[in-house]
This record gives C-alpha cells, structure tokens and sequence, in this order.
C-alpha cells in the first residue's frame, strides 16, 4: 500500500510540473512587440521647432500583433502608428511628432504602447532640451 501512495504521489507531481511547462510554453507564444531603440534624445532644440522620429520594431512572437493605443503624456507629443495587424517577423514603425512651442528646458516624453502582445503595454520616450529663441533666429 506504501509504495502504491509513493507511486501515486510521483504521478500527480510529475503532472503538475508538465503542466506548468505546458503553460510556460503558451505563455512565450503570441505576438510579442521588440523596439530597435526605445530612447531617442534630439539634443538642443530651439523654442518653437517641430521634431518627429522613428521608432522601428518587430513581431518577434508567432502571431499577428496589432497595437490598439499609442499613448503620449502631453498634448505636444503626437503619434502615428500602423492600425493593420502585423504578421510575425514583420517590421513597421512608430512616429513621434513633438512640438516645442511653449516649451522650455529638459523634456522627457513617455510614449505608451498598448497592444495584444505578450508584453502588453511597452513604453518608448524621447527626450530633449528646448533653448529659447534668440531675437536673430525671428
């Protein structure tokens, strides 16, 4: 009877550890969103300049990603992004507009990125230093 309960034991563990392998392996399938770069500095700006950057990424997961909110932190940061969904191994790209009218000193722009990938909501920023407009730049 002993060794019938031991027997029983190690079959019930042995489940329970495939189980979780079987959930772990899941849990890696799906889309998953991987960015080239997620900080972009544009140095010195003037008062007043519009930037924009490109941020590229990748499907790197096995199903189609789609990405159904960019997300900026002001009203001077502007996103453009693919509203199509995009195949695994695929690439395409996220632009961000950043106005800097009213705008002074470091800027720090937070860019959130909501989606059905494995990593969910992912994050991108840029940063910069707005200068103030000198009498000769008009």
């Amino acid at each position: 009877m002993k060794n019938f309960s031991l027997f029983l034991l190690s079959l019930s563990l042995s489940y329970i550890v495939f189980a979780q392998e079987a959930e772990s392996q899941e849990a890696v399938g799906g889309p998953k969103i991987t960015f080239m770069e997620s900080v972009y500095d544009f140095g010195e700006i003037v008062q007043g300049d519009i930037v924009k950057h490109v941020f590229d990424f990748e499907n790197t997961g096995t199903e189609p990603l789609i990405l159904s909110n960019v997300r900026t932190t002001c009203g001077c940061t502007a996103p453009s992004w693919p509203r199509e969904p995009i195949a695994p191994g695929e690439a395409a790209t996220i632009t961000i507009s950043f106005n800097s009218r009213g705008k002074l000193g470091m800027q720090n722009k937070i860019i959130t990125i909501l989606s059905n990938a494995s990593n969910a909501q992912e994050s991108i920023r840029i940063t910069t230093n707005v200068k103030p407009k000198t009498t000769e730049e008009g």
